[in-house]
């Protein structure tokens, strides 16, 4: 804002310092270009009227017919044009002399006078100066309106703004949006301020989650104590020899055997509870069309593909009204893509989309598959990466998502190893079902 509020007063003195340029050289200057035009114009018609005279024997009898005769030339500035004979009385001369209103010129000829009517010129200097300083202001003013709202409608908002998502960085997750009905940035507030409720809400879900995730721990770590200590206290009596009675081993074994039974049961469901969902999915369905989706992918991936020197088609398709969510649908077709990008060899990726019955598969294709068949089943598991991350980072979670977000939207994703002419390709089908 200041550096834009520096801007807008380095205009103004600039303006000021021009205007006051322009009013120093319009009190010098003088108007002695008033008169050229039309001196020009007398003479150029001295000329003409002379050889007129050679060629007509006569006069010309008004400035249109001295025009035509000089084939139409301009005479700028000049308004009338009368004659009388160099032989006219003294009376005749007088009365040619009258209409003193007029800005008139006599010329001489040999045989005639002349007298040529003209308006003084009107564009001097510093009339033009005049007439450019009084556009430039008008210029002036339209720039400084321009800038005054561009400073009021849109960097002042968005200077209070700015401090928003630093806000929520820090995890101020309770701080007040204000309420803007600005066409500029109405749509930013609504969307940060649904970001502000979603991390919101995935803070008390994570707190509650941490919370019931603890307390199961703690329930199951005290139900395996009873167990545990059973088994102890038989294999206590075991070493000190106190089962001497025949049979009673064997019934200790089966208590034992019991007792470790229980204990895998809870360590199972620990483990089941450390596997279950960690992450919540909102998926909202509903109708949508293909083409919306597919046409933003090509958009955003046809420059990104372009600048990594990846070969990137997508086919032709048939735009279908499709059941799901869009906006999760368009984020597993672009998780696929990144995993392709990232863990294919780079030469070429490509779409096909093809309808089958009730279903509407989308094809992804990469090549350089460097995965072996038998990890294929897993790649949809959540934190598992194949032996082909390298040292690339991830978290394992991409297609696991993906396979999720599939499912609530009642649709299926598959990937497969392809071999074509000693290539190695990865294939993703994703399907949904149409609407």
């Amino acid at each position: 804002m200041k550096k834009f509020d520096r801007i807008m007063v380095g205009i103004i003195v600039a303006f000021l310092i021009g205007i006051f340029w322009m009013g120093s050289r319009n009190r010098n200057d003088s108007n002695v270009w008033d008169h050229r035009e039309y001196k020009v114009s007398i003479n150029r018609a001295r000329h003409a009227l002379e050889t007129f005279e050679q060629e007509q024997n006569r006069a010309p009898k008004n400035l249109e017919e001295l025009r035509h005769w000089a084939g139409d030339q301009e005479f700028p500035a000049l308004t009338g044009l009368s004659a009388i004979s160099a032989d006219a009385s003294r009376e005749e001369r007088d009365d040619f002399l009258q209409n003193e209103w007029e800005d008139y010129v006599i010329l001489a000829t040999k045989t005639n006078y002349y007298k040529i009517t003209y308006q003084p010129g009107n564009t001097s200097i510093r009339e033009i100066r005049k007439n450019f300083t009084g556009m430039m202001i008008g210029i002036f003013g339209l720039v400084l309106v321009l800038l005054c709202y561009i400073r009021q409608k849109i960097l002042l908002p968005f200077h209070q703004f700015s401090e928003i998502p630093y806000e929520l960085a820090k995890g101020n997750l309770t701080i007040p949006l204000q309420e803007n009905k600005s066409r500029f940035f109405g749509k930013y507030i609504w969307g940060m301020d649904l970001l502000r409720e979603h991390l919101e809400k995935n803070k008390v879900r994570e707190l509650a989650f941490q919370k019931e995730k603890k307390m199961l721990f703690l329930s199951l770590g005290h139900d395996v104590k009873t167990p545990l200590s059973a088994i102890k206290l038989y294999a206590g009596a075991i070493s000190k020899g106190l089962y001497q009675a025949e049979g009673k081993e064997q019934e200790i074994a089966e208590n034992i055997k019991r007792n470790v039974d229980v204990i895998e049961r809870y360590l199972s469901e620990m483990i089941q509870a450390s596997r279950e969902d960690f992450l919540d999915f909102e998926v909202n369905n509903a109708e949508f069309y293909i083409r919306d989706s597919l046409e933003k992918i090509r958009e955003y991936y046809q420059d990104k593909m372009s600048l990594n020197q990846i070969d990137f088609s997508m086919g032709s398709y048939q735009n279908c009204l499709l059941y799901g969510d869009a906006d999760r649908f368009q984020e597993v077709l672009q998780n696929v893509i990144e995993n392709a990008i990232k863990y294919g060899d780079g030469r070429r990726i490509w779409l096909e989309v093809r309808r089958e019955g009730e279903e509407y598969q989308i094809v992804l294709y990469n090549t350089g598959c460097s995965l072996s068949k038998k990890e294929l089943p897993h790649i949809f598991d959540s934190f598992y990466r194949g032996s082909n991350v390298g040292e690339r980072q991830g978290s394992g979670l991409g297609l696991y998502i993906c396979r999720q977000l599939m499912h609530r939207m009642e649709g299926e994703i598959t990937a497969e190893i392809l071999e074509d002419a000693g290539e190695c390709i990865l294939s993703v089908h994703m399907i949904v079902h149409l609407a």
